[in-house]
C-alpha cells in the first residue's frame, strides 16, 4: 500500500479504559443540555465583547444588588458565570481531542480508498483470467453511473445522459 498516513491499534485494555472514561463523561456531564437548530438561531450569543460586558456587570451588580429587581437571581447569575468558566477549559480540550479524532478518522479513511484503488487497478490488469471477473465486477460498482434523468423539455418527454 503506498499510502499509510496513519496505523492506529489498541489493545483491549486500551479499548476498556477509554469506554469507561467515556463512561465516566457521560455521567459526569448529564446535567449538559441538547439544543434544537432553531433553539441555537434563536439564542442571544455571547461573543468577546458582550463576555466582557457580562464580566463587568457581574462586578457592578454584586458590588450594587440592592438596585437588581427582586427577581433578579443574582446567585443564579453568579452561578452561571461560575459554570461557564468551569465548562470552558474541558470543552477546548474534548474540541483538541475530536478534532483529532475526527482528522485520524479522515486519514485511515484516506488509507482505505488510497488502498482499494491501488489493489482494484491492479486486479484490472492482473486478475483477467485469473478467476477473478466476478470479485474485479463486484468492485467496478463503486464506479459505475446510473443514467440521470434531466428535467423535461417544453414538449414533456425527459431526456436520459447515460
Amino acid at each position: 500500500m503506498s499510502q499509510n498516513r496513519i496505523a492506529l491499534d489498541y489493545p483491549q485494555a486500551s479499548l476498556d479504559a477509554i469506554d469507561a472514561a467515556l463512561a465516566v463523561l457521560d455521567t459526569e456531564f448529564a446535567n449538559l443540555i441538547g439544543l434544537s437548530p432553531d433553539e441555537r438561531r434563536q439564542l442571544m450569543k455571547m461573543g468577546d465583547k458582550s463576555e466582557a460586558f457580562c464580566r463587568q456587570a457581574v462586578v457592578v451588580f454584586s458590588e450594587n444588588s440592592g438596585v437588581l429587581p427582586r427577581n433578579f437571581d443574582l446567585d443564579g447569575y453568579l452561578a452561571d458565570l461560575k459554570a461557564l468558566d468551569v465548562l470552558r477549559p474541558r470543552l477546548a480540550r474534548v474540541q483538541r481531542l475530536f478534532e483529532r479524532m475526527a482528522d485520524s478518522e479522515m486519514a485511515l479513511g484516506s488509507d482505505l480508498m488510497a488502498g482499494s484503488l491501488e489493489g482494484y487497478a491492479v486486479l484490472k490488469v492482473a486478475g483477467k483470467g485469473a478467476g477473478l471477473e466476478g470479485l474485479r465486477q463486484m468492485l467496478s460498482n463503486r464506479f459505475s453511473r446510473k443514467a440521470r434523468t434531466v428535467a423535461p423539455e417544453p414538449g414533456g418527454t425527459s431526456v436520459s445522459n447515460g
